[in-house]
């Protein structure tokens, strides 16, 4: 006799990287970022950790990139503490580093952030 499973169905997966739909994870995702206070920052990594990995690192950015005015997609740096936006050709060099700075984060000569002093853990 052949057993089957009897797991529920695990939710689907937008691209590999979002379990479920992408509309109700993404406002979480923005969420969790207007909570980051001025001065400090979090990594995509983290926030799709915080998520429970329903959403991967790189769909986080996905979710940055065309997130609403009010979320502060600044205070996103990836694992090492650099600025992946400024691949991006929409996005003027150094703008992610401007606005942190105005914000009192110091940004490295090597154009990193100290995440030992700047990630806010919530």
């Amino acid at each position: 006799m052949r057993r089957t499973s009897r797991r529920p169905p695990r939710p689907a997966r937008v691209h590999g990287e979002v379990q479920g739909p992408p509309a109700g994870v993404f406002a979480e995702v923005y969420d969790l970022v207007r909570a980051i206070p001025p001065g400090r920052v979090m990594t995509y990594g983290q926030i799709s950790a915080l998520l429970g990995s329903r959403i991967s690192p790189l769909a986080v950015g996905w979710a940055l990139h065309g997130c609403p005015e009010d979320v502060p997609w600044h205070r996103v740096v990836n694992a090492s503490g650099r600025f992946s936006t400024d691949r991006l050709p929409e996005i003027p060099v150094g703008l992610q580093q401007a606005l942190l700075r105005a914000e009192g984060v110091e940004v490295s000569l090597e154009g990193a952030v100290d995440l030992q002093r700047y990630r806010w853990m919530p």
